[in-house]
């Protein structure tokens, strides 16, 4: 089947997330390559546009996913729960959109980063739920992606 980049992207990227929020596992490229009847280069081609997009960060010199936004392959502070399943978070920013996506009411847990005390947010019918806490930032929103990873 021939997709235009673009379609493809599209696919692809709901593939990534349907695996996702499934089975917990972010699906590499021959993986998706065969749920998409698509040709692995293409694939891997694809999952270098969307990062290149901002759409989610590949580990270093691969193309294993290591932060499909909003979740996070790997380990972070910011552990989302709901009814459907539990994921790590990108970012709180992130890990608060994770249970709207899915479709549930969900709990991000987490901690203060000035006295490391444990934190939870709650979030119920898409909302955020009042809350105790300061948001501070230590970059600025436009210079997040010169290094995402840290931000």
């Amino acid at each position: 089947m021939v997709r235009s980049t673009d379609a493809l992207d599209r696919d692809v990227r709901l593939f990534v997330y349907r695996c996702i929020i499934e089975t917990g596992q972010a699906p590499g490229v021959e993986e998706v390559g065969r749920g998409l009847d698509a040709d692995a280069s293409d694939v891997a081609a694809s999952f270098r546009r969307l990062e290149a997009d901002h759409v989610w960060v590949l580990a270093p010199g691969t193309t294993n996913l290591s932060m499909p936004a909003p979740f996070s392959t790997v380990p972070t502070p910011f552990w989302v729960e709901t009814g459907k399943g539990s994921w790590w978070g990108g970012c709180v920013w992130e890990a608060f959109g994770i249970p709207p996506l899915v479709g549930a009411d969900g709990t991000v847990f987490t901690f203060c980063p000035d006295c490391n005390e444990p934190m939870e947010f709650r979030i119920e019918g898409g909302n955020l739920q009042p809350a105790g806490g300061i948001v501070h930032f230590a970059v600025p929103a436009l210079r997040w992606w010169e290094n995402i990873v840290f931000t």
